[in-house]
């Protein structure tokens, strides 16, 4: 009676999903975070836009 592991292991691994599911979870955690990225840049460089305008307009009152 000879049980062939590699027959059983190579099944097993197949059947397995619960690593499938894991890099599924990474890659949207990946696509989140360039998403946040994203939206930080443009965020701050709006934020930057209006604060130069602003201090445009304090500066030229006096003018």
């Amino acid at each position: 009676m000879k049980i062939d592991l590699k027959s059983k292991l190579e099944k097993s691994l197949v059947k397995d999903e619960e690593g499938l599911s894991t890099v599924e979870y990474i890659i949207i955690l990946i696509l989140i975070a360039v998403i946040a990225i994203v939206a930080w840049q443009a965020f701050g460089s709006a934020v930057k836009s209006k604060v130069e305008g602003s201090t445009d307009n304090i500066t030229n009152l006096g003018s």
